[in-house]
């Protein structure tokens, strides 16, 4: 028998706030993070607008010396997973460690790391590399930073799927807790790659927006769409078994019901053309959900903003949902926030839940002419207040990495 498995806090670090409060206000009221680059000189660089996090000080959530030996993703990391620990009312004194695992998720690690380090190796020769290069840069640090700042000896797990990452590491999360390897799930995503190679590498890809207005930037669906703006930060929430959470009391946010990953096999970075892989990982999740179409009311969808994603998204939400697709409302946080890349799903999951928690769906900020064969209601104008029971959030990353996740108000 799986277990039921519950929201019971949340963590967010994001372009438009640094808590999770702020950053939902911020989504209501369509506060834009883009802002011209300032961690590097963009005057050689066709992109020179990102959604930097702002005002962030590490020394707020950890001290100094464990700061010192993080990179930023590290820190996003380890200060959401504060948030979400305390939201939840999480006390580790009480709790058996070894059932608290992490699933905390980043699509690069420490690009900054590696180009100081580069450098240095050039310059100086190898002798003079950082002793701490590597455990500054490897990806699944900022999963093992959260464990060893909390205390958390559970399973402990970096799912690095590109831009599905945060998604796939909340579903794996979930599983865990359903298959009863471990009571409580710190899930995520976390990244901050704003640097010059990780800029100049999506650019050189074609996949980021070269406009220099940040109210035009990022814009999904829309006919004019150029490209995504690439954001960084973290989302992180707890994950509980139900009997867990009734047993110490805690107040559930949401309940998560399903879970679908599937794979294009089709194409590095383009999306399958006809939307089929996404669109079976919503239908998976539905199934595992035990529900139909009919019962979705909203769509976090991945809504990036390049020509491809948009398209083809859209074409897998009508396969998924068919005549019902036209009926749900889609937004994309994106637009306001920008890119997470492997932060994403966890940040839009938290968007989630704070839509079925408020009965409010967010704008579609920069949407203003739905493009070619984007003809379904993506909430352009103004957010929209409305019950929101079921809502499936998807995220689809390079390699054809599809995964959507279900959740569901709690009952």
């Amino acid at each position: 028998m799986s277990r039921r498995v519950v929201v019971t806090g949340m963590g967010a670090i994001t372009p438009i706030g640094n808590d999770v409060e702020t950053f939902w206000e911020g989504l209501k009221q369509k506060k834009l993070g883009f802002a011209p680059i300032t961690y590097f000189d963009t005057t050689d660089y066709k992109a020179k607008i990102a959604a930097e996090v702002k005002g962030f000080d590490p020394k707020q959530y950890m001290d100094a010396k464990a700061a010192r030996r993080m990179e930023a993703f590290s820190q996003f990391a380890v200060a959401a997973s504060k948030e979400a620990l305390a939201n939840a009312g999480i006390d580790m004194e009480k709790e058996d460690p070894y059932r608290v695992g992490v699933s905390v998720g980043s699509g690069i690690g420490s690009l900054q790391a590696v180009e100081r380090d580069h450098k240095k190796l050039l310059e100086k020769g190898p002798s003079r590399v950082n002793p701490l290069l590597v455990p500054l840069m490897i990806c699944n640090m900022a999963a093992g930073n959260v464990a060893i700042q909390f205390g958390l000896k559970g399973k402990c797990i970096n799912v690095v799927t590109a831009c599905a990452t945060g998604t796939h590491s909340i579903g794996e999360a979930f599983r865990s807790i359903q298959y009863g390897e471990a009571d409580v799930m710190v899930a995520g995503g976390t990244e901050s790659s704003i640097t010059p190679m990780g800029v100049a590498g999506f650019t050189a890809l074609t996949a980021l927006s070269t406009s220099d207005d940040p109210a035009h930037a990022s814009r999904p669906f829309d006919e004019n769409r150029d490209g995504f703006v690439m954001g960084e930060g973290a989302g992180v929430v707890v994950l509980e078994s139900l009997e867990h959470a009734q047993a110490r009391g805690a107040k559930i946010l949401a309940e998560v019901v399903g879970y679908g990953a599937t794979c294009d096999a089709y194409h590095i970075t383009s999306p399958a053309e006809d939307g089929s892989g996404a669109a079976r990982a919503m239908t998976e999740a539905m199934k595992d959900a035990g529900i139909t179409a009919e019962d979705i009311d909203y769509v976090n969808a991945h809504g990036t903003s390049t020509h491809h994603n948009d398209l083809f998204e859209t074409k897998a939400i009508k396969l998924a949902l068919g005549d019902h697709a036209y009926k749900v409302k889609i937004n994309s946080t994106k637009s306001m926030i920008g890119h997470l890349l492997g932060a994403a799903g966890g940040v839009e999951f938290i968007a989630c839940v704070k839509s079925i928690e408020d009965g409010f769906v967010h704008a579609t900020a920069g949407l203003e002419v739905p493009g070619e064969g984007c003809d379904l209601d993506y909430t352009m104008g103004e957010g929209v207040s409305m019950d929101v029971r079921y809502a499936i959030s998807n995220s689809l990353g390079f390699g054809g990495h599809n995964a959507s996740l279900i959740v569901k108000k709690y009952e």
